[in-house]
């Protein structure tokens, strides 16, 4: 397998979007968008549990981009409170659509404030078809807005998540897993930490299982 990731630019509303592209040889592969942690604490594209992601994905046969949202490494603009990331995200899956027009599969994720964007676009984009978010942040954003969700999906998070108290993450399941016809699988992992400090490969494993069993459905 030909590993070669493609640093590229894509054009976003606020001017260039720095991105890592990885393009699979396979006609009709399924396609991904990773998303970062918040800008403002240091997140980029080339986070540990992004880049992460990313590799699961791409051993997995899809293409998928990981993007710096406008002001961070050489993407143009200025942090926008996550207006302007999630149109930010909207351009890169954009333009992911239009490099891999026959896909069979649209799936996105995102990590930390990642997550949001991910989920806020996922409300957008009917042709998404899974979701994998990654230590969300239901007591720092209002995550009311997926009523319903719109497709089934993964959400992973650490028992010693230092950021999120474990009720905020159970009300969230309570909430998702009310709704009829999706089914968003909560998955725990008991030492990690928000940022999944020594459980990447954990965190890999149980990304890396659900995209098989998934993926497959389609």
């Amino acid at each position: 397998m030909d590993n070669k990731i493609f640093d590229v630019f894509i054009p976003g509303p606020a001017g260039r979007l720095e991105a890592k592209y990885y393009k699979s040889k396979k006609n009709t592969s399924p396609i991904a968008l990773v998303l970062h942690p918040h800008p403002q604490y240091g997140g980029t594209m080339n986070n540990k549990v992004v880049v992460h992601a990313f590799q699961t994905f791409m051993e997995n046969d899809f293409s998928v981009c990981r993007v710096n949202f406008r002001g961070v490494g050489k993407s143009d603009g200025d942090f926008d409170n996550g207006q302007g990331e999630l149109a930010d995200a909207a351009a890169a899956l954009d333009w992911l659509e239009r490099e891999n027009f026959d896909n069979s599969q649209c799936w996105i994720s995102g990590f930390s404030f990642g997550s949001l964007i991910a989920m806020q676009l996922l409300m957008r984009r009917p042709e998404i078809n899974r979701f994998v978010v990654i230590s969300p942040q239901p007591n720092v954003y209002d995550f009311s807005f997926l009523s319903p969700c719109p497709t089934s999906g993964l959400t992973i998070y650490g028992k010693k998540d230092e950021l999120v108290p474990s009720e905020y993450i159970n009300e969230l399941n309570n909430r998702l897993s009310q709704q009829k016809g999706i089914k968003v699988d909560f998955h725990s992992i008991n030492d990690a930490n928000h940022f999944f400090t020594k459980s990447e490969e954990n965190l890999t494993k149980i990304m890396d299982k659900y995209i098989k069993k998934e993926s497959a459905l389609f």
